[in-house]
């Protein structure tokens, strides 16, 4: 896969964890674009290194809602984070 289909990929994935944990990113990012911008791409990052981004994607094609991110997501922290903020 090349390196834009993975980064579109893994955006999809991260935005589409967000939308199941009931995190608004665009909302984020918006509220203050140079910093949270940033932080998005890290996510997208970590996110196209996963082993397991067709467990991921099987996953939220399954599940409207979760209460937490998977242990194995490698934004797990982030979105608790988010969650708890």
């Amino acid at each position: 896969m090349g390196l834009v289909k993975k980064l579109e990929q893994s955006s999809d994935l991260v935005n589409g964890m967000a939308d199941r944990l009931g995190i608004d990113m665009g909302e984020i990012i918006a509220r203050d674009p140079e910093h949270e911008g940033p932080k998005l791409m890290r996510a997208i990052m970590r996110c196209s290194h996963c082993d397991d981004q067709a467990g991921c994607t099987q996953l939220q094609a399954d599940q409207d809602h979760l209460d937490t991110a998977p242990a194995y997501c490698r934004n797990k922290d982030v979105f608790d984070r988010i969650s708890q903020g």
